[in-house]
Order: C-alpha cells, then structure tokens, then sequence
C-alpha cells in the first residue's frame, strides 16, 4: 500500500512520538499524518516497504541506478556525495559558483580547492554555465583531484552539458522538473541531486539524490545515514509520495505548462527585458537598462501580487512551476506590460566579474581574525563567507584574498537593496579578515 494511502488509515492511538499525539487541539497543519518509524511504515535508513516504493519511482522518473529521498534539502546529498568521493586533505575541483554546502563540506574536510570559472553575465552580474574546454583544461591540470562538482541548472536557468574523466556531481538543485515534456533532459554525472520542492509540488526540504554509478551507491549511502536526520518527517515524505505519482501520471500537464510559457515569453517589453536561459520556467526579468533597480522591481511587482523568489542589483528572478494556471501567467504578464509603461530607459553599465581563480587553495576560517572596514580589506584574506541569500551562493569564501572588484560587487548589491550575508554579520560596513595574502 502507498505510504499516502496508509497515512490516512492510522487508526491506533499513539502512545509514541511525536508530542502533538496527532490532536487536532493544538491546530498544528498536517500533524495529523505526522507519526515516527512505527510498525507497518518502513524506515528511510533501511527502507523496505513504502518508503522504497517511493525511492522506485524517483529511479524510475530519474533513470538512475538508484534514488535516495533525502528530507534535509539537497544540502545532505551534496556533503554525502563528497563525503562518498574525498577523504581528509584531497583534492577537488569545483565550480565557482557552486552552493555554500559544496564549500561547507570542502571546509569541513580540508579539501584542497581548484575553481572553474563559469561563464559569466555582464548585463545581470551572474554566472552561467562551465564550458567543456574550462572542466577539461581543469581536470587535465588537476589529475589527482577526486571529483569535479558544478552546478546544472544554476539558480537562474543555465546548464551545463560536460563529462569528464574523473567523477562529476551535479548540483541540480533547480532541475528536478527537467526531464519532463517541453524542459531540459535531466543532467548527466555519476551523483545527480535535486530539491523536489524546489521547481515540483512536494514540500520544502524534499529533495533526491540520484547515482548513475551503481560503485558510489553503497558510499553514498552510508554518509547519508550519517548527515541526515534519523526522525524523517513523514508529512514531508508523504508529499514525495504524492509528488512522484503525479509526474508519472501527468507528462501532459508538463507540456502544457511548457507551452504556457512559450506564450508568456512572447511579452513585448520596451525598457525591462526578459532574460532567455536554459530553462524557460526561470523567469528573469533584467532592470539594467531602464531607471529602477530590481529591489525596486520587486515592491512594484508586490504591488500586483506577486512576492518574488529572488532580488539582485539589476533583475529579479521569479520560479513558475507547473503549479501556474494560465490566468497567473497572464496576470504576470499584464503587470510587468504596465510597469515597463512607468518607467525610463537609463544607460547600461555592466558588471566586472568579482572574482579570478587563481590556484588552489583551503577553505578554512582562523581563530585570530581582525574586523576590517570593506573598502580597506582589498588584498587582505577573508576569514568568512559572504554571500546573497537567496540562493546562497558564496561572494567571498574563507581564506580567499579579497580583490577591489569583489568589494564593488559586494557595495553594489548592498547598496541596491540585495540580501547581502556574512557569517560574522558585520555588513555593510566590516568584513572579518586575517592579515595580507
């Protein structure tokens, strides 16, 4: 039986976790589905029973050797993926704009770091994807690094399409509906994770990690077990579940979304612009050649109704998903139509990139650490992350020399509004740093 059927056939009284005991006093949503590993309802460490049912049907989408439903984001696929290739001191080569779990787990175990430096956008001031020629001159370079990780889609829609030698995770985080009629094919590499709740209709935290090399499965595995909570919510499984058999049983809802799209993208704009990527349901919508910032474009939009998923200097980024109707898109539509109408064309100036490769290098933090006013840290060593949230991507990394453009770039966002981060949360005027390069 589904694990969704047998969720809503608990009939014994709970003399076990969790705490609410399922009464509908306390008015907690989906506490009523929401039990532990109790007998009859399988196990995500060991799944056997309901819970591999699901984990099938993710293989089966996914065309994997086998799928993990991971329920700690696609934040635990990624440390157990690179836990299962790298032991203490290897080396790895990574995208630059690689997740902050990729560097938390390269800090972690004292991964000596080489970075590809993907494409990059000057108008919008985001990195797109790596080339082959950028992973294979890496890896040439590089012959005794463990793994290559990149990111396919990024959070804006770009993809990466590269094979390589040695073995290649991919964080696809944001391409969990690729595959589907009218997206992307799936991407390719020996581990292969991707946040369900993200771009599907499951619930936050789910997510999938998917091996295409039967050698990593049981080591994958085994720092699964070790990174991912042993209480496994079942409301968040029971979404997967859900999730799952509708992907299987409605390929044409896919392909009309698809379509959906290809009619909102037929929009004419005068001033804002709609930025083309890889994926068609990443709706960026840049601000750099017209007189409002994208924090501006972000209160208008909120204006009409719509909160968007994420706000930079000169775009804003909305996800759609094949949860949209028609008449959400076309209100979409009709609002940015009006706000391009408001406002005037300015000129263009585009962004340098904030960073170069240059070597390789140890992510790591030092206890003796010195607060630095940000526009004195050019050519001091930065000893915290720094990054914009969403989506997380780090600005400056631990034990990276802090360059002059790095410090425009950061200034820039602050000063347009973005959610600017650090670990020491000293912005926007300091920076923690240890000494000179």
């Amino acid at each position: 039986m589904k694990l969704h059927d047998k969720l809503n056939k608990l009939d014994l009284y709970p003399l076990h976790m969790p705490g609410h005991k399922r009464s509908a006093k306390f008015g907690i949503a989906g506490a009523e589905i929401d039990i532990t590993e109790i007998e009859g309802f399988d196990n995500l460490h060991e799944a056997s029973g309901a819970l591999l049912d699901i984990e099938n049907k993710l293989q089966a989408i996914y065309k994997s050797k086998k799928s993990f439903m991971l329920v700690n984001g696609s934040t635990v696929g990624i440390l157990s993926a690179i836990y299962a290739l790298c032991k203490t001191g290897d080396k790895i080569i990574i995208a630059r704009n690689c997740h902050k779990s990729v560097y938390n787990a390269c800090m972690l175990l004292k991964l000596k770091v080489v970075y590809i430096e993907p494409e990059f956008d000057a108008e919008c001031g985001y990195y797109k994807g790596v080339t082959q020629k950028a992973v294979d001159e890496a890896v040439s370079a590089n012959m005794d690094a463990k793994a290559v990780v990149i990111t396919s889609p990024t959070y804006e829609g770009y993809v990466s399409e590269v094979k390589c030698d040695i073995p290649l995770i991919i964080d696809a985080a944001h391409g969990a509906h690729f595959g589907q009629e009218g997206f992307p094919a799936y991407p390719k590499g020996d581990i292969v994770i991707s946040s369900l709740h993200k771009t599907l209709p499951a619930l936050t935290q789910t997510a999938v990690a998917n091996i295409y090399n039967k050698e990593l499965i049981s080591k994958f595995k085994s720092f699964s077990d070790i990174f991912e909570t042993s209480s496994p919510s079942y409301v968040l499984m029971n979404s997967v579940d859900i999730c799952t058999d509708y992907m299987l049983k409605n390929a044409d809802e896919f392909l009309s979304f698809s379509e959906r799209l290809n009619d909102f993208r037929s929009i004419e704009l005068s001033k804002l612009r709609i930025r083309n990527t890889d994926d068609k349901s990443k709706i960026i919508i840049s601000t750099a050649a017209c007189d409002i910032n994208g924090a501006e474009l972000a209160d208008r939009l909120r204006g009409y109704g719509f909160e968007p998923e994420g706000v930079s200097k000169d775009y804003v980024i909305l996800i759609t998903t094949v949860a949209d109707e028609q008449e959400v898109l076309d209100k979409l539509k009709a609002s940015l139509i009006s706000i391009d109408k408001s406002v005037n064309k300015s000129e263009f100036k585009p962004f340098k990139k904030p960073f170069v490769p240059n070597g390789e290098q140890v992510i790591a933090t030092s206890e003796i650490s010195e607060k630095t006013p940000i526009n004195e840290a050019e050519g001091k060593v930065s000893n915290e992350f720094v990054y914009a949230y969403p989506p997380d991507i780090p600005l400056l990394a631990p034990n990276e020399v802090i360059t002059a453009d790095a410090i425009s770039y950061i200034n820039e966002l602050i000063e347009n509004g973005v959610n600017v981060i650090s670990d020491s949360s000293l912005l926007p005027s300091m920076l923690l740093t240890k000494g000179k390069n």
